[in-house]
C-alpha cells in the first residue's frame, strides 16, 4: 500500500489526538492527492504523531483516522483484529435465536470508518462508503475469513457521488442466498434481499423501536404507519394486536413489500390498509375526511424529492410533525424518527416544541430512542450516532 505523510493543522492536532476519527478538509495543512486508498500518516505541524488513516472521499470529508499506535500498519491483520473484537462484542446477539439480523461492525464506531457490516442469518452484507475503503476490499474478505463463519458475502458500493449506491451484482463470495432471505427480529420474520438495489428490506436500526411499538403502542390501537417502505412497522404493530394499520409510501414496490412482510408472518394483510401515495398527500386527504389515529409513525428520509415536492429533514420536519398531529387522536401518541445526522437531538425536540406550540396543543416525551447497542458509536464522534427517535404522547 502506497504511504504519504499529511500534515494536520496545529490547531486541530489536540481534536485528533483526544481521538477524533474523521479527516476532515479544514484540518490539512497540506492538501491530499493521489489514489483513493492511499496510506496517510498523520503529523502535526511540528512534527508530532497523531495516527495513521486512509484517503477516500465520501460526503463526510477526506478519510478516516484508523490507528494512534505508530507501530500498528493498515493490512489484512489489522482488519481481522478490528473485527474479532467487534464480533466479540455481539456476541449476546449471535447467541439470541429470536434475532438473527443485526449490525456486525458499525464503521468509525468500530474502528474503520467508511465500512459497515450486517449480519442477515450467516449472511454478510458490506457496505463500502467510499473508494478508498473499497481499495481494502481483498484485506478485509480475508480478514473475516478468519474470524467469521459465513454463508455468504454480499456488498453496496455506496460512493457514487453524494453516497448514491453503484448498481452491481452485489454477490462476492461464499454461497449465493436464495432470495428472499427470512430473518428474525425478536422473534418476527422480515422477507429481505441482498441483490435487489441499495437497500435490503428492513432498517435494522430501528429493532428497539419496532419491539416499543408492538409491546406498548399497538394492542386496540389503529396505527398510522408513514413513509412505510417494506411495512416493517406496520407487521409490527398488527402483531402487537393493533386493529387496524394503514401503511403509506409513494413507492409501487412498497405494495408488495408490504403484503410479502405481513404474509411471511402469518398476518392477514387484507384486514390493513396498504396505500400508495404521496404521505403528504394523504395527510390532506386524512383531515379532509377527519380520519384520527392513536399511534402515527413518521420516519421519512432525511431528503426526499418527489414531483410535487422536495423534503428536507432539517427544513421540514416540523411541518411534517403539525400534519401528524392533526390525524392524531388526543391521547394518541406519535413516533417521530429521524437519520439525519446534521439534526441533533436538542434541534429535533426543538422541532416538536414549535409543532405543538403552533397548533396550540399539549405533549409530553414517553420514550427516546438513538442507536441500539450493534450500531457501535465512536465516543470522539457524537455526529456518528445519527438515529433520533421520540415516542410523543399528544394531550
Amino acid at each position: 500500500m502506497n504511504e504519504i505523510q499529511v500534515k494536520i493543522k496545529q490547531k486541530f492536532a489536540g481534536k485528533f489526538k483526544a481521538g477524533y476519527p474523521l479527516i476532515f478538509k479544514e484540518a490539512l495543512a497540506t492538501p491530499v492527492s493521489g489514489e483513493e486508498g492511499t496510506v496517510l500518516t498523520l503529523r502535526d505541524e511540528a512534527g508530532g504523531w497523531i495516527g495513521r488513516g486512509y484517503y477516500g472521499k465520501q460526503n463526510k470529508g477526506y478519510g478516516w483516522v484508523l490507528t494512534q499506535d505508530e507501530d500498528e500498519t493498515v493490512d489484512s491483520h489489522f482488519f481481522q483484529n478490528r473485527f474479532d473484537l467487534a464480533f466479540q462484542k455481539r456476541k449476546g446477539l449471535f447467541e439470541n435465536p429470536d434475532t438473527t439480523a443485526f449490525r456486525l461492525f458499525n464503521g468509525e464506531g468500530d474502528g474503520i470508518g467508511g465500512l459497515t457490516i450486517d449480519n442477515y442469518d450467516g449472511y454478510l452484507l458490506l457496505q463500502w462508503y467510499s473508494e478508498g475503503i473499497y481499495s481494502f476490499r481483498d484485506e478485509v474478505v480475508e480478514g473475516l475469513r478468519n474470524v467469521a463463519s459465513f454463508k455468504g458475502i454480499y456488498e453496496k458500493k455506496r460512493f457514487k457521488s453524494g453516497g448514491k449506491y453503484i448498481d452491481d451484482d452485489d454477490f462476492v463470495t461464499g454461497e449465493r442466498g436464495e432470495f428472499p432471505l427470512l430473518v428474525k427480529e425478536n422473534g418476527l420474520s422480515f422477507a429481505v434481499y441482498l441483490n435487489e438495489g441499495a437497500m435490503t428490506g428492513v432498517f435494522l436500526d430501528q429493532r428497539h423501536v419496532r419491539q416499543s411499538i408492538r409491546e406498548k403502542y399497538s394492542e386496540g390501537r389503529t396505527v398510522l404507519n408513514t413513509f412505510s417502505y417494506t411495512g416493517a412497522f406496520s407487521v409490527s404493530a398488527a402483531d402487537g394486536g393493533a386493529s387496524e394499520t394503514t401503511s403509506v409510501d409513494l413507492a409501487n414496490r412498497s405494495y408488495e413489500k408490504t403484503i410479502e412482510q405481513f404474509a411471511v408472518n402469518g398476518l392477514d394483510y387484507e384486514a390493513h390498509n396498504i396505500v400508495v401515495q404521496d404521505v403528504f398527500d394523504y395527510f390532506n386527504y386524512a383531515e379532509k375526511k377527519e380520519l384520527a389515529f392513536d399511534t402515527v409513525i413518521l420516519d421519512p428520509p432525511s431528503f426526499a424529492r418527489s414531483k410535487k415536492k422536495t423534503f428536507s429533514a432539517d427544513k421540514d420536519y416540523k411541518n411534517l410533525l403539525k400534519q401528524a398531529i392533526a390525524v392524531t387522536e388526543k391521547g394518541g401518541v406519535i413516533v417521530a424518527s429521524t437519520n439525519a445526522a446534521k439534526v441533533p437531538m436538542k434541534k429535533f425536540k426543538g422541532f416538536i416544541e414549535k409543532a405543538f406550540k403552533e397548533t396550540g396543543g399539549r405533549y409530553s416525551i414517553l420514550e427516546e430512542h438513538s442507536l441500539p447497542e450493534d450500531f457501535a458509536v465512536h465516543p470522539a464522534f457524537p455526529e456518528g450516532d445519527y438515529l433520533k427517535v421520540l415516542f410523543i404522547l399528544k394531550k
